[in-house]
């Protein structure tokens, strides 16, 4: 992986399963960090819920309930106040909204990103290419094989 920098950080709030506010660990400068490379079903009635609604063919209250399973089991990975490294790929720092972009490693050295993908509760974001994305694809297969996480309840999010 071609790596631009690492930041240290705590976690201090969840925005969804696949994002987090937090505070660099120097400066206490808090921003939003959105993990690179994976994609949870959003939460809120939006315009990508009502995207996904029609191209999955399924009802929105649906895919907001997995959204919020998808952040339910990210809590259970990584605690508020949590002190974390945010890896970035060079060239890939921050997304077209402004959110830092990156691989979160845990303190016990697991990453974040890769958690949520092998368990089932996010799917690999094809839109943007990442380094981890061909790996990212074949844990998803995995955890679509084995009825894992999401993939418990529907076949596809």
């Amino acid at each position: 992986m071609t790596i631009t920098k690492n930041i240290l950080l705590k976690t201090k709030k969840f925005t969804d399963g696949d994002g987090l506010i937090v505070e660099d660990f120097i400066t206490k400068k808090e921003f939003e960090i959105r993990l690179y490379g994976i994609d949870a079903p959003e939460m809120n009635y939006c315009k990508k819920v009502k995207n996904d609604e029609n191209e999955l063919q399924m009802p929105a209250s649906l895919l907001i309930k997995l959204g919020y399973q998808s952040l339910e089991f990210l809590k259970t990975n990584v605690n508020l106040d949590e002190i974390c490294t945010l890896i970035q790929e060079e060239n890939n720092t921050l997304d077209k909204y402004g959110r830092y972009l990156g691989y979160l490693v845990l303190k016990d050295g697991r990453i974040l990103n890769e958690i949520m993908i092998k368990q089932g509760f996010a799917k690999p974001y094809n839109d943007v290419y990442c380094e981890m994305l061909p790996l990212y694809q074949e844990w998803n297969l995995s955890a679509k094989i084995n009825r894992k996480g999401l993939y418990s309840i529907v076949d596809r999010f």
